[in-house]
Formats: structure tokens, sequence, C-alpha cells
């Protein structure tokens, strides 16, 4: 998870950082380090604390992930807070990387994760970096708990996992269809 999270950091990074005069560009490469770990640990820190409602919401698109999110804004605030600690930059020139970077490795982040053709990185993943890689903790409870109500359970057993995934592409004519044209059904 952190691999794919520092691509996209690398990715956004490029307008927010390199770009912006306000960044020396000896720290271009720490500042996106630094990003990275402020997002990854911002997030296992609201887990921590509670935000669980918050982070499941974020997680299956429900909330927008701009300056409105509670999520976006205590991630912002500590990225910027971090960047101005540990290389001496003022706050205008934090605060701008982080609104600029925040919302946009969110976005990918999240779609990524409940993207079905993304492979190697689903919502159980995000999920267990988030939790520390307890995928069974109250982050994963509040993501199956509001999908069921969502609409997300396809096969009713009480819970969002992946087999609701491969019962959302069966029930759509997906491979579950070929593999019944394939066997006679």
């Amino acid at each position: 998870m952190f691999e794919q999270l520092t691509q996209l950091v690398q990715q956004f990074g490029n307008d927010a950082v390199v770009n912006n005069s306000a960044i020396p560009n000896e720290h271009n490469e720490d500042v996106m380090n630094e990003a990275s770990n402020s997002i990854l640990s911002g997030l296992k820190n609201i887990a921590s604390e509670g935000g669980t409602e918050d982070l499941a919401a974020l997680i299956q698109g429900k909330t927008p992930i701009d300056a409105s999110n509670p999520i976006v804004q205590k991630l912002t605030e500590q990225l910027s807070g971090n960047l101005g600690s540990k290389f001496g930059l003022d706050e205008t020139a934090t605060t701008n990387v982080a609104e600029n970077l925040i919302p946009k490795v969110l976005g990918s982040l999240v779609g990524n994760a409940q993207d079905p053709n993304h492979k190697g990185f689903e919502v159980t993943d995000l999920v267990n970096a988030i939790s520390g890689g307890n995928g069974n903790s109250g982050l994963m409870d509040a993501v199956s708990k509001y999908g069921s109500q969502f609409g997300l359970d396809q096969n009713a057993d009480g819970k969002v996992d992946v087999n609701d995934a491969i019962a959302a592409v069966s029930s759509k004519g997906g491979f579950g269809s070929l593999l019944g044209k394939l066997f006679g059904k």
C-alpha cells in the first residue's frame, strides 16, 4: 500500500511540489516522502482515534474528497505542520502543498481500491494498511456495515467482501456468465 501511495504522491507532486517556487528544489524528494509518510500515518491515527465511520465513508466514496471532508482537513493540517517543522517552510507554502496534494492522492487511492480492474490493490488492502494489518478492525466492520446499507452486500451474507465483488460481476453477465456459457449453463 505504501508503494501505491508513494507513486500517487510522485504523480501529483509534480505540480504541488516540483513546480512550486516556494519549495526549494533540493527539498522536492524529501517533501514528497514526507507527504507519503504523513498521509499513511495520519490515516492510521484517525482510525486509532475512533474515526472509523469517517474513514469508511471515505473509502466507499460516500463523502467528497475535498477541503470540506474532515479527513482531508486533518491530513492537510498534519502534512502542513510536518513540512513547516522539518523543512522550515512558511505556513502559506506548506498549506498550499497539502491542499493541492491530499485530495488528489486520496481520490486516486480510493478510486484505485474501488476499481475492480485495478489489479493488486483492493479496498481490503487499504483497510489493512490503515488499520495496521488488522483487517477485522472496527474500520472493516464499518465498511461492511455501511456497504450493506448502500447495497454493496451483493450476496446478502451481512458483510462486504471480495465475494460481493464477484457476485456483482457475475450478476451483470461478466466472468460468471462467460463460465456459464463454457459449461453449458
